[in-house]
């Protein structure tokens, strides 16, 4: 996140905090994937932190920012649909879930593929983080990425998993406006914080 490692270090470990209870609150194997999004992101947070504090070291910035991007661009586009499918109780809804996760996979993996040819890099500029990556950023990936991330929340028969999709894709137009050079970091600190969202759901369905 933009501003400072106290702000990523802070947010990641109430996300991780979260995140334990959540699991604790999942009923079933299904369940889990879902119910770890706030633990994740606050892992993710918490890398962030260590690359802020890590631009003194050319090896720590580079596996700091590494282990980001894995996150950023690889995780959350194939492990949000399927989490969103295991607990899809509707089975029109399933069916149409698969095709995100196909998109997701593709995009993910591309990504992935992306980032090991070409790596993405990340320096402070204006007191945010800025990470340069060529391939996330044309409209096609973002396009893709965003299908699979809120369009597959999009189309859950949950209010509360449609409401996370929802306030993710306001925080992608919110970032994206106000924050143009570093959105991306920006935006998933947002979509970190609105993770609690995933504690909401259990809370409400046990």
């Amino acid at each position: 996140m933009c501003f400072s490692a106290t702000a990523s270090f802070v947010a990641g470990g109430v996300l991780s905090a979260t995140g334990v209870v959540t699991l604790a609150k999942a009923k079933t194997k299904k369940e889990i994937p879902f119910a770890a999004i706030p633990l994740l992101f606050g892992v993710q947070q918490t890398i962030e932190g260590a690359i802020w504090i890590s631009f003194g070291s050319q090896f720590w910035n580079v596996a700091m920012t590494y282990g980001y991007a894995i996150f950023s661009h690889v995780l959350w586009p194939i492990l949000i649909p399927c989490a969103v499918l295991l607990i899809e109780p509707d089975q029109a809804r399933s069916r149409i879930l698969r095709g995100f996760i196909a998109v997701g996979l593709l995009i993910g993996l591309y990504l992935l593929y992306s980032i090991i040819i070409d790596p993405v890099t990340s320096r402070i500029v204006n007191h945010s983080i800025v990470y340069d990556s060529p391939y996330l950023y044309p409209t096609v990936s973002l396009i893709l990425y965003l299908f699979a991330v809120c369009g597959s929340c999009f189309m859950s028969s949950h209010v509360m998993v449609r409401m996370f999709g929802a306030l993710i894709f306001l925080a992608f137009l919110v970032s994206d406006w106000f924050y143009t050079t570093s959105f991306f970091s920006v935006w998933c600190f947002f979509a970190a914080i609105l993770s609690v969202l995933v504690y909401g759901y259990f809370r409400k369905t046990t």
